[in-house]
């Protein structure tokens, strides 16, 4: 899995960049307890004779208020993957996705529904940035497509291997038409206040916003940095929960709330589309300090 996850934080960027950060859910997940905590047994082994489940989790969208325009981070759930029968493939991956999670979506847990109590709409979107394409990250694409979408190269690269559906990747809930999408790649850093980060990119052009990758098991994810008081800086690993593989998840809340009414903003593609692939970097297991927060998504199937 080559995951995003997007960070950033009130300095070096230009003075009050990020105006606010808000979190946003797009209802909640129940998953095998050996995903987040670990199984001796084999992995389709224990998703497919595992009898219990884990206490609700939110699925969050991270909503950021950016002075050159409205980011998300990562898109949510999609409330017709509880409702349309059809929604999931059939056969074996259908018995899979089946198996591997119990969603609860409510009317009012939809992305727009979401943004509406933030006083925006999808239109309003301008930047969509994708941690990875699993389902629970993809929901909302349908209803962005006015917004430019971002997403690893790496991660793209694994619609086009055998069996997506299988290793997690719904394809029509993805290529869809009318879909800005635009494939990133991280850049060489040598910033300290980024180690043990050698890779990022930053997505605004001005510091505010820095995309940073973080391994889990055998591929990278990537984290995203968005506005932390007083400057600070933090990352750590968090994981999906809808991915079979990955590792227990963390969990922060975001350090300020969104506004309510919709801002002037201009529109801006700062990040040009690359072919090359997300590379590995060192993880970070140190706690966040409780002043920052992170958008803690991504998960291997």
């Amino acid at each position: 899995m080559n995951a995003l996850t997007a960070m950033s934080w009130a300095g070096p960027g230009p003075a009050g960049a990020v105006k606010a950060v808000s979190v946003i859910s797009t209802g909640t997940v129940r998953i095998r307890p050996e995903h987040p905590y670990g199984s001796r047994k084999p992995l389709y082994w224990w998703l497919l004779t595992s009898r219990q489940w884990t206490p609700p989790r939110p699925i969050n969208v991270y909503v950021i208020e950016h002075a050159r325009g409205l980011i998300l981070f990562d898109t949510g759930q999609d409330r017709a993957s509880v409702t349309d029968d059809a929604y999931f493939p059939g056969g074996l991956a259908g018995h899979v996705y089946d198996r591997l999670a119990r969603f609860d979506i409510g009317e009012d847990d939809t992305l727009a529904a979401q943004l509406a109590t933030l006083g925006y709409t999808p239109a309003d979107v301008d930047t969509a940035i994708v941690s990875h394409l699993h389902q629970d990250h993809i929901g909302g694409l349908r209803e962005l497509t006015g917004s430019e979408l971002l997403v690893s190269a790496a991660e793209w690269a694994e619609l086009a291997k055998p069996t997506p559906e299988l290793r997690g990747f719904l394809r029509s809930h993805i290529q869809l038409p009318g879909l800005k999408w635009h494939q990133v790649s991280l850049e060489p850093t040598s910033d300290p206040e980024l180690a043990p980060f050698t890779e990022a990119l930053d997505v605004m052009g001005d510091g505010s916003l820095v995309l940073l990758p973080t391994p889990v098991i055998r591929r990278a994810r990537c984290h995203c940095w968005s506005a932390a008081p007083a400057g600070l800086r933090c990352c750590w690993p968090g994981t999906s929960p809808t991915g079979p593989t990955s590792s227990s998840a963390a969990s922060s809340p975001a350090s300020a709330a969104g506004g309510g009414s919709r801002k002037a903003r201009t529109r801006s593609s700062p990040w040009p589309g690359s072919s090359r692939a997300w590379s590995c970097c060192p993880p970070t297991t140190r706690p966040p300090p409780i002043d920052c927060w992170t958008a803690n998504t991504g998960g291997v199937l």
